[in-house]
């Protein structure tokens, strides 16, 4: 058999041709199936940080409520404590929270703070020694101080 002869032989025959299609593919195909996880752990992770955040300004406001003025490490170490506790779980390592109280108050009557929360996200290439971006949420709280004036 000839040069020419095995060619035309080899382009007419298609036994393998869906191994070598699924092998071009698959690449691509595993690509945007680890990326779309990707994208679900990211966003599992930020609405976590709003969640929970969301409950230590609730936490917050109750204690300066019942006249308990926490302190700025305390909301930091209990902003940690909700991140890493049920149904957050963030992992504690990956978890900052920083509580600051402004210079300058903008509502009268109540105590404002803010809090700041940064989350290292998870990556599904972390075996390879690459790391996860950062996602942040700051929100600010307001705690009334005192009581409103009588009308």
């Amino acid at each position: 058999m000839t040069t020419a002869q095995f060619l035309r032989a080899l382009r007419k025959d298609q036994a393998g041709a869906a191994v070598i299609e699924f092998a071009i593919l698959a690449p691509a195909i595993i690509a945007m199936m680890l990326g779309v996880f990707q994208v679900g752990i990211a966003l599992q992770n930020y609405n976590a940080l709003r969640n929970a955040s969301a409950e230590v300004a609730r936490y917050a406001l109750v204690q300066y409520g019942t006249g308990n003025m926490l302190t700025d490490d305390q909301l930091r170490d209990y902003a940690i404590s909700v991140g890493r506790g049920a149904p957050y779980l963030l992992n504690s390592d990956r978890l900052i929270a920083k509580v600051t109280t402004p210079a300058t108050q903008r509502v009268v009557g109540a105590m404002e703070k803010n809090l700041e929360v940064e989350y290292q996200i998870p990556t599904v290439f972390e075996a390879m020694g690459l790391r996860g971006p950062y996602i942040s949420y700051s929100r600010p709280m307001f705690m009334v101080t005192a009581a409103a004036p009588a009308p």
